[in-house]
């Protein structure tokens, strides 16, 4: 009764940890957003554990499944947060409801658990609310929608991992390398992204300078030696650039004023 108290209690607790990044979506990036949620579990949950439970801590009898198991949450999370970014809340927590089917499906095949009729009538039940849900046929599918579901059967299997794990592993211990496995993975893919934007900038950056220098070569104007007489240099060819430019749009603007009252004219003079 304890277990089946507690389980709901996660489920209660898991839908405003939902809204919440459903609200954050909005203004920030999704890998953002699964770094901060797997970053404040560890700094939560990892003091708990070394000041209260560090006697019950002992290392996994199953390392690679715990790996495994991180890393399928992992993208279950991002695939969730995703979709939850594009399709309402209501409807992507509807669609990753899937997950119990998945469990009880494959309970048999992995855990070489009984499932009974009550069981499978519910998973067919479960699986006709799916399809009202998605109305194939009916409603177009975006990938956002595809998200939702791949966050249901990952789900699914990480459910199954956990129940499996339980035989061996603390479940402290199964916690915390769950939360450091998608820590750290995130954080690794976090950096990539802003190495990728640097380098991105930084090409640009160093392709302007060559255009520049080829313009002054161009031009037979010295070429600066050092950094800062050349981003001086450029700083006052550009100021020159610009109104070069204004004064050319202010022409053609004259210009174009111009010809439309020739063509007015003359459109009177040829009108009887």
């Amino acid at each position: 009764m304890k277990a089946i108290i507690l389980n709901l209690l996660a489920w209660v607790f898991l839908p405003f940890m939902d809204g919440i990044a459903k609200y954050l979506s909005a203004d920030m990036p999704v890998l953002q957003i699964t770094w901060a949620r797997y970053f404040f579990t560890v700094a939560f949950t990892l003091p708990i554990m070394f000041f209260f439970f560090n006697k019950q801590l002992t290392w996994s009898e199953k390392p690679k499944l715990q790996i495994i198991r991180g890393i399928i949450l992992l993208c279950a999370n991002i695939c969730f947060f995703y979709s939850i970014s594009v399709i309402s809340l209501a409807k992507a927590l509807t669609l990753a409801f899937i997950a119990p089917l998945i469990v009880t499906a494959l309970s048999p095949v992995i855990l070489s658990e009984r499932v009974g009729v009550r069981r499978w009538t519910a998973v067919i039940v479960g699986f006709i609310g799916t399809l009202v849900v998605i109305r194939p046929g009916f409603v177009e599918l975006n990938l956002a929608s595809f998200a939702a579901l791949g966050t249901g059967v990952m789900y699914g299997f990480y459910l199954l991992i956990t129940r499996k794990l339980s035989t061996s592993d603390n479940p402290l211990l199964t916690l915390l390398l769950t939360g450091l496995t998608g820590a750290v993975i995130i954080s690794f893919a976090i950096i990539f992204s802003i190495i990728k934007k640097l380098f991105k900038f930084a090409t640009i950056l160093i392709t302007i300078c060559i255009i520049y220098l080829g313009y002054l070569h161009y031009t037979g104007q010295e070429i600066p030696i050092n950094t800062d007489d050349l981003m001086n240099n450029m700083g006052e060819n550009t100021e020159e650039v610009i109104e070069g430019i204004e004064d050319a749009v202010e022409n053609l603007k004259k210009k174009s004023k111009d010809i439309i009252k020739n063509a007015k004219k003359v459109m009177k003079e040829k009108t009887p």
